[in-house]
């Protein structure tokens, strides 16, 4: 259920409201991953919205080595939602990830990089939007077969779509051709 928080209070009201149990922290990693973690309410306060939440970075794929692994997370109230396939109210935000030293914005942060090519695309006058999402990638198989035995292990898939298939289909098509071109 999308939220319409603009601000750090806005954040804090709808957890009273809502009656919110968890905070789900989320952020995208380099290879294009959702990460996240998980505070209870009473670990948030405008303070920790506005500033951050502290986190290991080196446990990120892509991001910090271990002498250098304290980021923060910090909430983008707008991208506020209850998460309606969790057993507890919870509240989740998107976050933007910053050094804790500097209080720069993190260069690897995947949101970062969407941002600025965004940013780019409006000052260089090529576009006025651009749209990011996941690619939906799958499979379809007619068979797969699989086996273990004390002395064999096997594996076996069969798809239509498969390139084997594909060349049976090539191979008839030239036949076909061929055979039309002798009569």
């Amino acid at each position: 259920m999308a939220l319409s928080c603009a601000s750090a209070e806005d954040v804090l009201k709808t957890i009273k409201d809502k009656k919110v149990q968890m905070i789900d922290l989320r952020f995208t990693d380099l290879p294009g991953v959702w990460q996240h973690f998980s505070v209870p309410p009473s670990a948030v306060d405008a303070d920790a919205l506005e500033d951050g939440i502290g986190f290991d970075g080196s446990s990120i794929r892509g991001f910090q080595e271990i002498q250098e692994s304290d980021m923060l997370v910090v909430a983008d109230p707008t991208t506020a939602f209850l998460d309606p396939f969790a057993a507890a109210t919870t509240l989740v935000l998107i976050c933007n990830i910053t050094d804790p030293i500097t209080g720069q914005t993190y260069s690897r942060d995947a949101r970062y990089i969407a941002q600025k090519a965004e940013s780019y695309l409006k000052t260089s006058g090529m576009g006025e939007a651009a749209y990011f999402g996941p690619e939906a990638e799958f499979f379809v198989f007619n068979e797969v077969r699989y086996g273990q035995g004390i002395n064999y292990a096997m594996h076996e898939i069969d798809s239509k779509e498969s390139l084997p298939h594909r060349r049976k289909d090539e191979i008839a098509i030239c036949v076909a051709n061929w055979a039309r071109k002798l009569t």
